[in-house]
């Protein structure tokens, strides 16, 4: 039996087990409460569909569909019913940066979102960036103003302002600052699980339980909704520290890999994803389709691999399993991949992230990307794509419990 057939398969038991699959869901939440959002990165080969990588402090609201804001509005209502009820007020803290005109258009979107939801909104900024109100100019009009936050003994506030909920839409890349430290008020998601601490290593690996665990539910091999990986530390680019590690777990995953194509009959040669174990922002990527190729990199490669994002030194790599994408978009017929958006438990939209300049081997999350919302005709598989989304964002959700648990 061929992969693309087991495929079709696959999407049809999804569709007519939909509700054993909503019920072993709803048990899953139960007992593992999910972030209260997050951004799920797929690729669809036709053979497989596999998250390749989830954000937990997602930017890029300002790139969902109108429908998407609707549902994003009724699912905040329901975390904010559910977990916060007496919350009124919300402090929103941004990344630091103040030149990304799209990701001040992403704050403005998600605030926008939340007084939708009925919440009252100020955002506020580390004081080191922002130390008094900065009006920040929108690429489309209008502006943004975001406030120096201050503290007052254990609580975050702002000019007049004592919020009952802190909001993080940044993930403290260059680590926590101490003003979050030992705050009263509740802080989502919590600090903890920014790149500083969080791992994709760690994620990926409380997914393959997932994945296991939903593939026993529909007698399927879990290989079709998850990438294998390995992962390397005390890496070095500029000094070609840990090459060894490098090309030996490259051949290996290689060779795990082909052996799943030739069990599936896929003739299409494999390949693998070197990234930093921690960050977003596609800084610090390369595809790999041989590990000479980690021996043959250049002064520019090694540099560009060297730091992710905030300049941070990349020491540790996550080997992941490559997975190829099938879906173009645009009379160009560039390549495309669909980002699933999740409030909670609810998926609420995404929208196709595109390239007209990489191959479908290749990250498409680098200068040149363009989006393209998800309406409900332009996603061929939401049913499917939906279900990996929460079987990712599942995984997250375990990954919160175990960093509250310490």
């Amino acid at each position: 039996m061929t992969a693309p057939y087991f495929f079709s398969n696959l999407e049809k038991a999804i569709c007519q087990e939909r509700s054993s699959i909503d019920r072993w869901f709803e048990q899953q939440w139960l007992s593992t409460p999910p972030p209260v959002y997050g951004s799920i990165d797929l690729r669809h080969a036709g053979f497989k569909l596999a998250p390749i990588d989830m954000n937990l402090y997602p930017a890029g609201f300002n790139n969902l569909s109108q429908t998407s804001f609707m549902q994003a509005i009724e699912a905040i209502q329901s975390l904010m019913r559910q977990r916060y009820p007496s919350a009124k007020s919300v402090m929103l803290i941004p990344e630091n940066h103040s030149r990304n005109q799209f990701y001040w258009e992403n704050i403005n979107t998600l605030s926008f979102l939340l007084r939708e939801a009925g919440l009252d909104v100020r955002i506020g900024g580390d004081p080191t960036f922002f130390p008094q109100n900065t009006a920040i100019q929108l690429a489309h009009g209008g502006h943004i103003v975001v406030e120096p936050i201050q503290r007052q003994a254990q609580r975050l506030v702002l000019d007049h302002y004592d919020p009952s909920l802190i909001w993080l839409n940044n993930d403290f890349s260059s680590g926590a600052p101490a003003y979050v430290n030992d705050i009263e008020q509740p802080m989502c998601p919590p600090p903890e699980l920014g790149w500083h601490s969080r791992l994709k290593t760690t994620h990926f690996s409380h997914y393959r339980d997932v994945a296991a665990e939903f593939s026993d539910l529909l007698s399927i091999d879990p290989w079709l909704i998850d990438p294998l990986f390995l992962c390397c530390d005390n890496v070095d680019f500029m000094q070609r520290e840990g090459e060894w590690c490098l090309t030996t777990n490259v051949e290996a995953l290689l060779k795990a890999i082909q052996k799943k194509y030739d069990a599936y009959s896929i003739s299409s040669p494999p390949f693998v994803i070197v990234k930093a174990d921690a960050g977003t922002y596609g800084m610090s990527v390369m595809s790999i389709k041989n590990s000479d190729d980690i021996r043959a990199l250049n002064r520019k490669q090694r540099t560009k691999m060297s730091a992710s994002k905030g300049s941070k030194t990349v020491h540790r790599v996550i080997i992941q399993e490559g997975v190829y994408t099938v879906e173009t978009r645009g009379q160009s017929k560039s390549v495309a991949e669909p980002v699933m958006y999740m409030m909670g438990s609810s998926v609420i939209g995404g929208f196709y992230r595109l390239h007209k300049n990489k191959s479908n081997f290749e990250s498409l999350n680098a200068p040149g990307m363009e989006f393209e919302p998800l309406t409900n005709t332009s996603l061929p598989h939401a049913e499917l794509y939906h279900t990996v989304a929460r079987l990712s964002m599942l995984a997250a959700a375990r990954e919160e419990k175990c960093v509250q648990k310490t």
